[in-house]
């Protein structure tokens, strides 16, 4: 073997020999320059070297020092795939090391390229070339960059892809519209939103009609997505806007345009979903709306209200060619199960099961939630047990859901008592679940017991989020228990959020004492209105009998044609969703969290005025007002009898704020009732059961504005129609028949309510005490009347 290796070197000796002689000649003789058999030669002999053990070591002899190293050399030497990437490496920073020798783009690229096989192993090399280039002033050019970009972005890796950003900013040729797409794509992925959009309206801008087909047009709907689930409504129409405006036939495919329905849909703009899917129906394959496009659209529908026109579309869909899947049942059963139509969702359920599907865990928590807010106890725990027996993995969400349903079906001993195992077993509880229990607790006034319970979620490593402190700051405040504020203070450990509240709170004391515009200004905070112009407020114009002739009788899904047809007329009503005191959107929605909390204790301590004052002061400071801060305004205004104030505040919000919560409707038929208008209260239900959504409290309310009013026929219709959603009535429901049937003098009727209220094992409260002595009385009285 050592006889071999002798050989072998001899053999190198000689070669290096003859060409360094031949390369001495070529000064004067060109026609003797080295064949291309020289050179194969000389770079086997290289790699044969550097294969060696030993490998650059091999050539840092006599010898070697008389290699003429040239571009052409070492990139033959680089592309050599038996050559191991670590003897590439070596062999590259050896040549650096060669006085008459200097890197060129070209190497350097391939050097690069050899790399970028596994860029997460050899990462730490990348970035020192890259950095070489820098200090030599080598130019990196843009098809390198980009190989470069697009190995992280494969590999998963996007933060060392933006990284190459920061080390090839001096040394990067001018970059073509092809690299600017894989920059886009490491900045979503790396969730780099904001230098995202910069990074593709700097490219929409740099690139005319004629060069737009260059713009990689699934990065822009992969841009699109995240901004959706970032929830940055603004940014998504701003790209939305700019892509139409630069690309006519924006969006450019099926899933491009699903996106923007999904989005669009679930941000209340309504009206742009059904335009979108006008389009696709207009354009045809292979743009036609598919599956996925209805399932968005029935979500949009039910989000926004229309749950009778999601359910047609769901049969539509069924018919058309479009076979159901997974995905469509769950959110035609969500959307049944929020819109409270849970006689629908229990029956699109069992067609589930029956057609295959095995519903998951979702899909049964959406139907156990639809079962305790629409007060079927019974059914909820049953349905649990079967979700148990078949096999579904109950989630923390799940449990929570038990938890908060128990405690409003005035079952508290059982939620606490499911809460109390779970603690013990160790499982299924979570930040949410503390929350969900301190919030309860708070309403009934035990302040101490939710103060324990903060500290043993501490200790159990969970966070105390500003929702649950919130809870606490509105019970201390409302018992005028403030001496507690100081331990909840010590007990909070979650940075510098109590101290941020604290603060907060002392800044807006001082600012509702000394308030910074000291100007009088006698102009009132809301315009005027009159609650009695209510139906022009909310009804959308009606739909033209010209356009449903227009629509194709042979269409695969015609009501929904009709739907986009008449889209400018789709005036959203409300959403689903109930507006919350506290916008989980961390620091961006502080503000406006702390305002909704004070002004619900100002409110509830009957401090309208200083509430009203709280709102203009931040109203002035640029803190824009959600769906909750007008709900209580509006509600306080309506209850001490300010309905034109409290009108004021609809249009106002209507304005600003666009859709209406079923919490709004709610104090529209409070501020009917106030005035006496029942006939106007029927007249807003019928316009609202045409989309086919109301809540228990909407149904409670109703009732009571209805009797008051004398409109008992109405009564039983609401009441029937309430059964037929499956909605159960609860104690509120019976208490407010009892009572409005026994002032009306409608005796016998009370007491058949009071009778279907035992009957139906619904407890009864402190309310029903008073309604029954108020009853027991009147009957009284009837009785010495006969006398």
């Amino acid at each position: 073997m050592l006889h071999g290796r002798r050989r072998t070197t001899l053999f190198h000796k000689v070669l290096f020999r003859s060409l360094h002689v031949r390369n001495k000649t070529t000064i004067t003789q060109p026609h003797t320059s080295p064949t291309k058999l020289d050179t194969f030669l000389l770079v086997a002999s290289i790699v044969k070297s550097l294969s060696d053990p030993g490998g650059t070591r091999n050539l840092n002899n006599v010898e070697s020092s008389l290699i003429s190293l040239s571009d052409s050399l070492i990139l033959e030497i680089l592309k050599r795939n038996s050559l191991d990437v670590s003897k590439k490496i070596d062999f590259f920073k050896w040549c650096s090391l060669r006085h008459s020798y200097k890197h060129s783009a070209g190497t350097y690229s391939q050097m690069l390229k050899t790399l970028c096989i596994n860029p997460v192993i050899h990462k730490h090399y990348i970035f020192h070339f890259l950095s070489s280039m820098n200090l030599e002033g080598v130019v990196l050019d843009s098809s390198t960059f980009k190989f470069l970009l697009d190995s992280f972005i494969k590999s998963g890796n996007f933060d060392s892809a933006l990284e190459v950003l920061d080390h090839v900013e001096n040394i990067l040729d001018k970059l073509n519209p092809d690299v600017y797409n894989s920059v886009l794509i490491a900045l979503v992925r790396s969730n780099h939103l904001n230098m995202a959009l910069f990074t593709l309206f700097k490219l929409l801008d740099s690139v005319t009609r004629e060069d737009v087909g260059s713009i990689d047009l699934a990065a822009c709907s992969e841009l699109l997505v995240a901004l959706r689930k970032a929830g940055m409504r603004s940014e998504f129409r701003n790209i939305f806007n700019k892509c139409r405006e630069k690309i006519n036939s924006f969006p450019v495919d099926v899933w491009g345009y699903n996106v923007c329905i999904h989005a669009f849909g679930n941000w209340g703009e309504l009206e742009t979903s059904l335009n979108l899917f006008k389009e696709m129906k207009e354009k045809g394959d292979p743009l036609a709306p598919d599956l996925c496009t209805y399932n968005s659209l029935i979500q949009s529908l039910c989000f926004n209200g229309k749950v009778n026109d999601a359910l047609i579309v769901w049969e539509e869909v069924k018919s058309s060619g479009h076979e159901p899947d997974e995905f469509t049942y769950r959110m035609i059963i969500q959307g049944c199960c929020k819109c409270y139509r849970i006689n629908d969702a229990t029956k699109i359920f069992s067609e589930m099961q029956h057609n295959g599907f095995r519903p998951d865990t979702i899909v049964y928590n959406s139907v156990l939630d639809g079962f305790l807010k629409s007060r079927k106890l019974t059914e909820a725990c049953q349905l649990f047990e079967k979700m148990v027996d078949d096999g579904v993995r109950a989630s923390s969400c799940t449990y929570n859901i038990l938890i908060d349903g128990l405690f409003k079906n005035r079952r508290a001993q059982a939620a606490y008592a499911l809460f109390g195992d779970l603690k013990k077993k160790g499982r299924f509880v979570d930040g949410i679940t503390y929350s969900i229990v301190i919030f309860h607790i708070c309403k009934e006034g035990m302040i101490e017991e939710a103060l324990e319970l903060v500290e043993e979620m501490e200790s159990r490593g969970f966070v105390v989020d500003l929702v649950t402190i919130t809870h606490l700051l509105v019970a201390i405040n409302t018992e005028s228990r403030t001496d507690l504020t100081e331990r909840l203070l010590r007990h909070i450990k979650n940075g510098n959020l109590m101290p941020s509240v604290l603060k907060w709170k002392d800044n807006m004391e001082a600012l509702l004492k000394d308030p910074k515009n000291q100007k009088k200004d006698f102009t009132p905070m809301f315009q005027k209105g009159d609650f009695r112009e209510i139906m022009s407020l909310i009804t959308s114009r009606e739909s033209s009998s010209s356009s449903k002739e227009a629509i194709d009788p042979w269409s695969s899904s015609p009501y929904m044609d009709h739907l986009a047809d008449e889209a400018k007329l789709q005036r959203q009503l409300l959403v689903s969703s109930r507006g919350k005191r506290v916008q989980e959107k961390g620091v961006d929605s502080f503000d406006i969290n702390m305002v909704n909390t004070y002004l619900s204790l100002y409110l509830t301590k009957g401090k309208l005025s200083l509430a009203c004052k709280l709102f203009d002061i931040f109203n002035d400071l640029g803190v824009d007002p959600v769906n909750y801060t007008y709900n209580s305004l509006m509600s306080s205004l309506a209850k001490k009898g300010y309905s034109n104030e409290a009108y004021g505040v609809l249009s106002e919000m209507g304005e600003k704020v666009r859709s209406a919560d079923v919490a709004t409707y709610n104090v529209i038929f409070q501020a009917l009732g106030k005035m006496g208008r029942a006939d106007l209260a029927g007249a807003v239900l019928r316009k609202l059961t045409e989309g086919g959504f109301l809540d228990m409290v909407m149904y409670n309310t109703l009732i009571s504005v209805l009797g008051k009013g004398g409109r008992f026929d109405e009564v039983d219709r609401v009441l029937e129609q309430m059964k037929k959603s499956g909605i159960n009535p609860d104690v509120v429901t019976y208490n407010t028949l009892v009572e409005v049937n026994s002032k009306a003098g409608r005796l016998k009727e009370a007491q058949r309510f009071l009778k279907m209220m035992v009957d139906a094992g619904c407890a009864p409260n402190h309310v029903t005490d008073t309604t029954l002595e108020f009853l027991e009385k009147e009957i009284k009285k009837a009785k010495q009347k006969r006398k």
